[in-house]
Formats: C-alpha cells, sequence, structure tokens
C-alpha cells in the first residue's frame, strides 16, 4: 500500500461572471487573454481603488492558482492583456516579453498626424518628477532606448489614425513618442489634449511566440469609435 499524501482532487471549473466573462478573447487551459477596460489600472494602487486585481479570483475557473498578468498595460490605455493560469504558462510567458519576442500592435487617435504615411521613433525615454506636476517620462539622451515603428490607417479633420508597433517596452513609451512628434493622442492627460472621453490608445493585438502560439484582437473600445469612424475607420469590416 502506497503511503503519502492523496492527490489534490481537480476543483470544479466555475464560469466567469458574465460581465467578465465578456471580456475574456481567449481562454486556454495554460493562459488567457482579456480586452482590459480603459480607465482599470492591472495592479491595486497604494490608495486602493478598483483593479484586474478584483478578476483574478472570478477568472480561476477551477485552477488552483490565480492567474497572473505576464505583462503591464497602462491604466488608461484598452485592449490585449496575457495572463498565465499555471505556474510553467507564466515563466513562459515572461521570458517571451523580456526576450522581446512579442509582437505587439497598438492603434492610437492622434492630434494632427504625421506628414509621412509611415516611419521609425528612436528616442530614448527617461522618468522625471516634480513636486508641482508628480513623474512623467520624456525623451532624454541619457535614457533607456526605446523604439516605435509607426503607419498611418487613416486620416481625418485634424487628427490621425495611427498604428504603432513598439520594438520595446518602457513605461508610456508609445504615449511620449507620439507627442514628442507633435500629434499627442486625444484624450492623453499627461502628454497630449485631455477629454475626448478617454486616452484614445487600444492594444489592438497580440501574438507571442510560445507553445502552442498564442494570439488576440481586441475591439475598438466605445470612447475611440468616433475619431475612428472620423478617420476611415469601418467597424462593419473589421473583426
Amino acid at each position: 500500500m502506497m503511503r503519502g499524501r492523496l492527490p489534490r482532487p481537480a476543483a470544479p471549473r466555475q464560469p466567469a461572471p458574465p460581465a467578465i466573462a465578456a471580456r475574456i478573447l481567449v481562454l486556454r487551459d495554460d493562459a488567457l487573454v482579456l480586452d482590459k477596460p480603459a480607465g482599470l489600472p492591472v495592479h491595486r494602487g497604494p490608495r486602493g481603488g478598483a483593479s484586474i486585481e478584483d478578476w483574478l479570483e472570478p477568472l480561476r475557473m477551477g485552477k488552483r492558482h490565480l492567474p497572473q498578468p505576464a505583462h503591464r498595460l497602462d491604466a488608461d490605455t484598452a485592449g490585449c492583456l496575457v495572463l498565465g493560469r499555471t505556474k510553467p504558462a507564466l515563466a513562459a510567458l515572461g521570458r517571451a516579453f523580456a526576450a522581446g519576442q512579442v509582437d505587439k500592435t497598438y492603434w492610437a487617435v492622434v492630434r494632427g498626424g504625421p506628414a509621412e504615411d509611415a516611419g521609425v521613433i528612436d528616442a530614448p525615454l527617461h522618468k522625471v518628477s516634480s513636486a508641482a506636476r508628480g513623474w512623467r517620462m520624456e525623451v532624454h539622451p541619457n535614457g533607456q532606448r526605446a523604439v516605435t515603428r509607426w503607419r498611418v490607417l487613416g486620416r481625418g479633420p485634424a487628427m490621425a489614425w495611427v498604428e504603432l508597433r513598439p520594438e520595446t517596452g518602457r513605461t508610456h513609451q508609445l504615449r511620449v513618442h507620439a507627442a514628442a512628434q507633435r500629434w499627442p493622442m486625444l484624450g492623453d492627460p499627461v502628454y497630449g489634449d485631455p477629454g475626448f472621453g478617454g486616452l484614445h490608445l487600444l492594444a489592438r493585438a497580440i501574438a507571442l511566440p510560445i507553445d502552442p502560439p498564442l494570439a488576440a484582437t481586441a475591439p475598438v473600445p466605445p470612447h475611440m469609435d468616433a475619431a475612428l469612424r472620423a478617420c476611415g475607420w469601418d467597424a462593419t469590416a473589421a473583426p
């Protein structure tokens, strides 16, 4: 007769509440991708408040461990957020992000817009802070390397719809790079134009070369709909 611990019985899979389940773009045994709402931080701040951390228990769905975010996404940014559902998967996801192997595509609506149709921004960033303005990122020659590839997908009255593909993952990189080019993002309270119903930045798609590969595409959030339409986006033709 064998001695030792009995195997732990598998917990029954409980579905996530409908409001959260509706935000799941991809669900696998090892990982999931959420459509994170704009304005909801991934991690709970020092002052508390709502965050994606409040969703982790409902997203457990029978797993032994809570799912954990594999990367950062600004609170004001909507779209694809990847979470690992097992420790090995979370480690694999972390390695892919750390090695720069993740293909990330963002959509933004910016004021004005670039004169060209495509280009590369190679501008190092570092963090600055002051009592009056708090902390922010800025372009600085002594900062960390930051590279963003971009192309214009459409143009509207005094605005443009831009695809952004970061090659590095610096804090606020896309927002600062856009502002430094003098086409700040609509709704950016720090680097651009506040208002407009919120930051017009969407983590549109993500693809990771794990086994098996993981990919997801996020829908356009309501607060970006009107500006994107004005730039030529056709909601009926988009996934």
